[in-house]
This record gives structure tokens, C-alpha cells and sequence, in this order.
């Protein structure tokens, strides 16, 4: 079973995404349980716009161990595309009660706040994301989730 897995990683380390996903359905056929195969189909399932299947696999992580932060943030990030923004921040915040430091998951949080219309919030929560790590001023700046508000001066003093 662990060579199925193993396997399936290579696969998805070298972009491979189709067969990975072939192997991870394998390794999940002998342990439908295994976090870490359900977290990588997951993966792959996002990058092929299956959000909510990819959703499902992320549930079944965190009905065994719920405050998996690998799950949550992809959850939560499925969620966003699926413009569930209010979805995504419920996943983001679980995450930040016990990592309030997490750059990726403040700066997710505050792409969800932008995109829901709740800017100066959003732009709170992306200066505690630049507070913690100074690359998320020049990610923003290309960040087509802050398009609408990229030539406001809030926006610019964060980010120029």
C-alpha cells in the first residue's frame, strides 16, 4: 500500500495530476481513511475546478481530526472559489485560534473579506499577513482577488 502512495506522490510532485489521482483512488480503495491521500486528491480535484468534490475529501479529514490546518486552509480555499466566503473564513478562523501567526491562512482570510465587499477589514487582516511575512505585500499586488481595490490608496500605501 505504501508504494501505491509513494508513487502517487511522485506522481503529483511531478505534475502528473491524472495518474496521481489514479494512485491516490488506489491507496484510498485499501485505507478510505488515510489523511494524507484524501488531503492530495483533494489537491488535485481543486486544480481541476472540482471544488466541491474536493470539499468532500477535506470533510472526511476533519471528521477525524478536526483541526487539521492542511484541510481547513484547502477547505477553505475550495470554499472561496465557490465564492463561499463567509464558508472559507469560518475554515480560516479555526485555523488562526491555534496559529494566529499562519502568513497563508491571514492572507487567504483576508482575499475572503475583499472579495465579500468587506474591505477595511481585508485590509487589516492582509497587514497582519505582511506583519508576518513581508511576501504576501508583493503576492497582493498581482492578486487578481484584489483587483477591485488595487487602485484605492489604502491598497497602495500596503502594498507599494
Amino acid at each position: 500500500m505504501s508504494e501505491i502512495f509513494d508513487s502517487a506522490i511522485t506522481e503529483f510532485n511531478l505534475g502528473n495530476y491524472k495518474k496521481a489521482l489514479v494512485l491516490f483512488d488506489q491507496t484510498l480503495a485499501i485505507e478510505p481513511l488515510h489523511i494524507m491521500a484524501l488531503i492530495k486528491k483533494g489537491n488535485i480535484l481543486g486544480k481541476f475546478a472540482k471544488y466541491s468534490d474536493a470539499i468532500t475529501c477535506y470533510d472526511i479529514v476533519l471528521g477525524i481530526e478536526p483541526q487539521n490546518r492542511l484541510a481547513l486552509v484547502n477547505k477553505g480555499l475550495a470554499l472561496h472559489y465557490l465564492q463561499r466566503y463567509d464558508d472559507a473564513i469560518v475554515c480560516y478562523n479555526m485555523i488562526l485560534e491555534t496559529k494566529p501567526d499562519s502568513a497563508i491562512t491571514l492572507y487567504n482570510k483576508a482575499s475572503s473579506l475583499v472579495r465579500k465587499g468587506e474591505t477595511k477589514q481585508g485590509l487589516e487582516v492582509l497587514q497582519a499577513a505582511i506583519d508576518v511575512d513581508f511576501s504576501c505585500k508583493y503576492k497582493a499586488r498581482t492578486d487578481i482577488d484584489f483587483e477591485s481595490i488595487q487602485k484605492t490608496n489604502e491598497f497602495k500605501k500596503l502594498v507599494l
